[in-house]
């Protein structure tokens, strides 16, 4: 049972271009995973990253989809999540943050702190969840790291304690200086695709191998620890400072030190709240949320997978699992693990793993197994969609096709369906629009349908609601125009404008309008 003190789980995080994905593959290289990485250049690069495995991901050379990977790497088995950069596809993020125990924040040395790093650390902090920081591209002309280090300080409100310190930056950026080990890492560029070696000097007489700006940097260094905390794990833990490491991912600098100290102090897998008590890791029984469902991973056999975070105790081939939503049994005989794309039979899994159950249609976001017991997991968010797009049928033949490609995208979480009560149209909700070209380009590559969507006259959807039966058949009789079921059955109001919801509201005062909705299994 003490193998769960082993896991280590955590999601990457950034703003989309600061090398995520990039940093990914070059955590697989250092862990062993992969032999070699291919660095993502957009849709014409000749291989693309181990994590992108979806076709349009490959084209575009972004992630829209959130990837798990496992590996070992000194004596801790690793399970590492990429999530989507693109802000279209935020609620895939969100929900992959409830699967783990820490998160890894990337931060351009160019850019610095950008937008989607604020609104993803606003989420972290809500959950106090324990972040590391990698500042990429230090191989860049970039900005000066102090200036940096000082603006995720302010912007982000996280205390900084420096871990590794870069040895020039730009053209010059030849290693990092670690502040833990008292110590420096010179690396010499090479294959990119491949390990990088370093040449690891005690930091005390290292003057002549950093050449003529080595008292510079020195002196930098004796601010920096005059300025900077020193890092505390307790501090991390409680997600009240965030130790920050510097590197280049495309050149391999950097990477093992970061991968060191998370193995070393990023945190076991921790408890999880359920509606009815806490569940601890350690606990023999098993139990379990479903946070992510994949659509056609492979797409010749039409797979649907459910990625679930394993929450106590252990997997074994064969267990009956209780499904909460559902209430009755189900018998797991086979769960995979998964190295992005690629998947193999696991003969077990502990807390903090993530493992993959085949669906077929009874498993949906936010669905809670246990052994016997009853209890709902917490915490998996639904949110309003803020655009709308009508399907148009190219063929009209293929309806039935549509429908059930629509339904399957739906489970995923990454669009919302609605029908309106009195009319056939199928409208997608989405956060964002590259969300739309995604549908589209799914629907035609993976279920033969050629669909385009149109402006929906809807600006917003809210759940409904009430606790008296009556009052809820006299609101739907009344403003059955406005109404739809979403993909679950579950009553929504399509409001037309913002005026519109709030008139409604406001008539309706026992009636409630919910923005979002806690996926419940």
């Amino acid at each position: 049972m003490s193998d769960y003190l082993q896991r280590r789980t955590f999601a990457i995080i950034s703003h989309p271009d600061a090398g995520k994905t990039t940093l990914t593959e070059k955590l697989l290289l250092f862990g062993g995973a992969i032999k070699m990485a291919g660095a993502v250049k957009g849709r014409k690069a000749a291989r693309h990253a181990t994590a992108d495995w979806m076709r349009l991901e490959q084209e575009r050379g972004i992630s829209v989809t959130s990837s798990v990977m496992q590996f070992a790497y000194e004596g801790k088995v690793i399970n590492l999540l990429d999530t989507p950069g693109h802000e279209d596809f935020s609620e895939d993020t969100y929900r992959t943050l409830t699967a783990v125990d820490s998160a890894l924040m990337v931060i351009d040395a160019a850019k610095g702190v950008e937008e989607r790093t604020i609104k993803l650390m606003e989420v972290c902090r809500l959950r106090k969840t324990p972040i590391m920081t990698f500042i990429n591209k230090a191989d860049r002309d970039g900005r000066e790291p102090i200036e940096l280090i000082d603006e995720i300080e302010t912007v982000l409100g996280i205390k900084c304690a420096p871990v590794t310190w870069p040895i020039g930056m730009g053209r010059t950026f030849r290693g990092v200086l670690h502040f833990l080990e008292d110590r420096v890492y010179l690396y010499r560029r090479g294959d990119r695709n491949r390990i990088s070696e370093a040449v690891c000097l005690d930091i005390f007489g290292s003057e002549k191998e950093i050449g003529p700006d080595a008292g510079t940097l020195m002196e930098e260094v004796e601010i920096v620890r005059g300025a900077s905390p020193i890092f505390e794990r307790s501090l991390y833990l409680a997600g009240e400072q965030t130790p920050v490491f510097f590197g280049s991912a495309v050149h391999n600098i950097g990477v093992r030190e970061l991968l060191h100290a998370f193995v070393e102090y990023a945190p076991e897998p921790q408890p999880r709240v359920a509606t009815s008590r806490i569940i601890e890791p350690k606990e023999e029984k098993f139990t379990g949320f479903v946070f992510k469902i994949q659509a056609n991973m492979d797409p010749a056999h039409r797979d649907r997978i459910a990625f679930m975070r394993v929450c106590s105790g252990v997997y074994d081939p064969g267990i009956r699992l209780y499904h909460s939503r559902l209430g009755r049994e189900f018998r797991i005989s086979d769960a995979i693990t998964f190295l992005a794309s690629d998947r193999q039979h696991t003969d077990q899994a502990y807390a903090g793993d993530i493992i993959g159950l085949h669906n077929h249609g009874t498993i949906n976001i936010g669905d809670s197994f246990s052994q016997g017991e009853k209890l709902t997991f917490t915490g998996i968010p639904n949110f309003a969609p803020e655009l709308f797009r009508r399907a148009v049928l190219s063929e009209p033949l293929k309806l039935k096709a549509l429908k059930r490609g629509l339904a399957q995208l739906c489970e995923e979480g990454a669009t919302q369906l609605f029908q309106p009560l009195t009319n056939n149209d199928l409208i997608l909700g989405a956060i964002g629009p590259l969300q739309f070209d995604v549908a589209a380009f799914r629907l035609r590559n993976e279920y033969g349908v050629d669909c385009q969507f149109e402006p929906a006259k809807v600006n917003t959807v809210r759940w409904i609601t009430a606790a008296d039966e009556k009052l809820l058949l006299k609101f739907k009789h009344r403003l059955m125009a406005n109404l739809a079921d979403d993909y679950l059955g579950h009553l929504v109001y399509l409001a037309p404008s913002a005026v519109s919801l709030n008139l409604t509201k406001e008539r309706w005062p026992d009636i409630s309008f919910q923005a979002t909705q806690e996926h419940i299994g």
